[in-house]
């Protein structure tokens, strides 16, 4: 039977124009920028300093606090330069600037299409959970499915809390991504190998790979990888925004519902993304930090939209020229979904691990339509995932009455923009709502920090 969510969400035209698309390799960049902070918590800790020497799979900054994660280099090469970059969003950020020389390139570049076992089956059965979860941590692996929190800490229930099932989010439900669905076609038997490692690190016995119907052969292939490990389930979900949501994902597989204000793991649920479960085989297996990772480059006018491996650090605007350049039409480059994504300022920015898609709009798609005034017909409510009431919410952000904003349970919205995607009146009930969201937040911490 297919499972699905009870409340709310939408059904976003598809426009998968890259699914069935093989995985294509970028070449390795002569100039990597590596961000410090690729991860949510801590900025990571550079010790280098100019004309140090690494090499490709060193961390060149490492974990700092309860919370953060190792970032390692992607190529071989000197320390030019560290100093701050601006993302593709504006901001300023800590990078470090690494040079490879033709020599060392050509020799990544051997490295890189000749990736191999460095552990044994027999050596790997040997490894003890912490020492899964010390690997997933040494090689800085985070969630791939956007979000970027470190996966060892998600590992690693707090006390009281037990974990029954790992769940495999593969329902890739944003229009247009495809780089998911990419690697449950060509890499199902990793996958599943780092679903068991991921299992025995987090000490659970049964594991769920969530996948939506839209994509019945990464459904088939998954099947097929997972046909001797009777504790792996394939799970087939009805393709509905926002399916990979984890507390909707969570609900669909298992029926529970995290509660107000909880963690997922209170529903004994751990989720993983499909490229993370990928993450983890490669460095347990073969050594490989997690340093590049699947992107889908499309948009309705890209000239060789695909999905592309790309090395963390790779400047934005050499991947968006492999894929053909920015189209002529084009309104609004975003990274990651049209539903979840973010518009960027500049392509003059490296590849983060967070980075799912590009995406470039037609001036059409990207241009907004006229706000008109709420007509009251609850569509939103009707849509939100959630239960929330983002008309309302919207508009009590809107005239800054925070309080009240708290009070309408704003810290529980997700962001998913289904309220915006389906209001007649093209209210910009999202952008209000983060709005309010970030306040409050910001409110909360404030009293947090009051208190003795």
């Amino acid at each position: 039977m297919k499972r699905t969510f009870r409340r709310g969400g939408v059904h976003p035209t598809q426009d998968k124009l890259t699914a069935g698309k093989p995985i294509a390799d970028m070449e390795l960049p002569l100039e990597a920028i590596v961000t410090f902070s690729q991860h949510i918590g801590a900025i990571a800790k550079c010790d280098l300093k100019k004309g140090d020497h690494v090499r490709r799979g060193d961390i060149v900054a490492h974990a700092t606090g309860a919370v953060s994660a190792n970032v390692h280099s992607p190529i071989t090469g000197t320390v030019v330069k560290i100093d701050k970059w601006k993302t593709a969003f504006g901001y300023p950020a800590d990078t470090v600037t690494i040079r490879a020389t033709g020599e060392e390139h050509a020799a990544d570049m051997t490295a890189l299409n000749n990736e191999s076992a460095t552990r044994s089956d027999k050596e790997v059965d040997a490894l003890s959970p912490d020492a899964i979860k010390d690997i997933i941590a040494q090689s800085g692996i985070v969630g791939l499915g956007g979000a970027t929190f470190p996966t060892k800490i998600k590992l690693s229930p707090p006390p009281g809390c037990k974990a029954e099932l790992l769940i495999i989010n593969g329902a890739e439900c944003e229009p247009y991504l495809t780089c998911d669905h990419a690697l449950m076609l060509e890499h199902p038997d990793e996958i599943v190998l780092g679903t068991q490692l991921l299992c025995r690190a987090a000490g659970v016995a049964r594991a769920a790979i969530a996948i939506e119907d839209n994509k019945p052969d990464a459904i088939e292939a998954m099947t097929r990888a997972a046909v001797s490990y009777p504790d792996i389930e394939i799970v087939t979900l009805k393709t509905k925004y926002p399916q990979g949501g984890e507390k909707q994902l969570i609900e669909a597989v298992m029926h529970r519902e995290v509660p107000t204000g909880g963690l997922p793991i209170a529903t004994g649920a751990i989720v993983q993304n499909v490229a993370t479960a990928y993450a983890v085989y490669r460095a347990v297996y073969n050594g490989m930090p997690l340093i590049d990772r699947v992107i889908t480059v499309t948009g309705p006018s890209v000239k060789r939209p695909g999905n592309y491996r790309v090395a963390i650090g790779t400047p934005l605007a050499d991947l968006v020229r492999l894929a053909g350049g920015v189209p002529a039409d084009t309104g609004k480059i975003v990274l990651g979904g049209p539903m979840m994504g973010r518009s960027v300022v500049s392509l003059d920015a490296p590849t983060v691990k967070g980075i799912s898609g590009v995406l470039m709009l037609s001036e059409r798609q990207a241009t907004r339509r006229a706000t008109q005034p709420c007509i009251r017909c609850g569509s939103c409510v009707e849509a939100c995932p959630m239960g929330l009431e983002p008309y309302l919410i919207s508009t009590l952000s809107r005239q800054h009455r925070w309080e009240e904003v708290e009070a309408e349970s704003v810290t529980s919205c997700i962001e998913c923009g289904s309220c915006s995607y389906c209001c007649p009146s093209s209210r910009p009930l999202l952008d209000y709502i983060r709005l309010g969201k970030s306040t409050v937040t910001g409110m909360i911490r404030a009293r947090a920090a009051k208190k003795p």
